[in-house]
């Protein structure tokens, strides 16, 4: 399955970030229902990740959110 590319600021410099379509499903629906933009949700995964790699936290955020549990962000 080809990855999705996505470019967002964070902390004043250009990232991007590259998902599977079902993760980007789930973020989206998530920043449509919350009001959120994709940059302000990335960027509050991105504090509270520690050590993680940003997309692993977004998967793993992703799936609790698909799961119903808290993401815990």
């Amino acid at each position: 399955m080809p990855l999705i590319k996505r470019s967002v600021s964070l902390a004043g410099h250009r990232t991007s970030l590259s998902l599977e379509p079902e993760f980007w499903a789930v973020i989206d629906a998530a920043i449509r229902a919350e009001g959120l933009s994709l940059a302000g949700l990335i960027a509050r995964i991105d504090e509270a990740r520690g050590l993680e790699p940003l997309a692993s936290s977004m998967r793993v955020w992703a799936l609790k959110r698909a799961q119903g549990l808290p993401d815990d962000q």
